[in-house]
């Protein structure tokens, strides 16, 4: 009962106050704490980057997930009207979903201002290079995001924290940032598959039930499969796929994949829909949690 009115209580504080600043907020502190080691992983030879790697990302998820768990049997012991603020308080940085909107909304706006505009709007959202995108390949990326951040920063969260409480979201949250890190290809071949191979056994279930969220039955179950497979990632893919085949239009990321690619070019209305869509999703990934958590 504790965890599902913290559930909606965090709700609330994000729709209200959405995500602290950097040097308040937790995630930014694990990311600062994770640099010395991103300047010096890549450096070894890649069994020692491999072992390395592993050793960094069990040590360094599971001493997260000892905090989280300290803290909630802390609260656990204190009266329900002190317990329930600060349960949402402690859970809320572990998702973000105002941010997330308007982000994507503030690109749409840039956009309508000119195309550099929704570059350089568009590069506070994504690490991708966006100076080659038109304006539809700004507003692909933009609801690409939408999708695939809707799991890895709300269901995915949600989801670990109605299984296993404050450690599983936080778990969760710090095994995406190290993926977001050191989860590349190249210099990170080694020292980050680890992390990488992590985030997506940890990430699959959610993304699937993000997918489900934004889908509809008029489109076929073979028809969202058939697409999330042409992306590399073995969960990005679904919620963008899910979000492209709703509505009708293409999501493509230049040489790496292209989805619903029948689908006509996107416009700023799409981005609108994208959100409402979204958005509805989201108020059911909440009351979905709500209830897997009651206990």
């Amino acid at each position: 009962m504790l965890a599902t009115s913290a559930i909606l209580l965090a709700w609330l504080i994000d729709a209200a106050f959405g995500e602290p600043r950097s040097a308040w907020h937790p995630v930014a502190w694990f990311g600062r704490a994770m640099q010395p080691l991103g300047r010096w992983l890549p450096s070894l030879a890649p069994v020692a980057a491999l072992a390395a790697g592993a050793l960094a990302w069990v040590l360094a998820v599971g001493l997260v997930a000892s905090a989280a768990w300290a803290v909630q049997r802390w609260i656990a012991t204190l009266p329900t009207l002190l317990a329930l603020p600060l349960l949402a308080l402690a859970l809320k940085p572990a998702f973000a979903w105002r941010m997330l909107e308007d982000e994507v909304r503030a690109v749409e706006a840039a956009l309508a201002h000119g195309l550099d505009a929704g570059r350089q709007r568009l590069a506070q959202l994504c690490s991708r290079d966006v100076s080659q995108l038109d304006d539809a390949g700004v507003r692909e990326t933009a609801i690409e995001t939408l999708a695939e951040n809707f799991n890895d920063s709300l269901v995915a969260p949600l989801f670990w924290f109605a299984l296993a409480g404050l450690p599983g979201a936080w778990a969760w949250r710090a095994a995406n940032t190290l993926d977001a890190m050191w989860g590349y290809r190249g210099r990170w071949e080694w020292a980050g598959k680890c992390a990488a191979r992590a985030d997506d056994v940890l990430g699959w279930l959610p993304a699937r039930i993000a997918a489900a969220l934004l889908w509809r039955p008029s489109v076929a179950p073979g028809a969202l499969r058939d697409e999330a497979r042409r992306t590399p990632s073995p969960n990005g893919g679904w919620p963008m796929a899910a979000l492209a085949l709703r509505l009708g239009v293409r999501l493509v990321k230049p040489g790496v994949y292209g989805l619903n690619a029948a689908g006509r070019v996107p416009e700023a209305a799409d981005t609108a829909r994208a959100l409402r869509i979204a958005e509805r999703a989201a108020w059911a990934a909440f009351l979905l949690a709500a209830l897997g958590a009651w206990r």
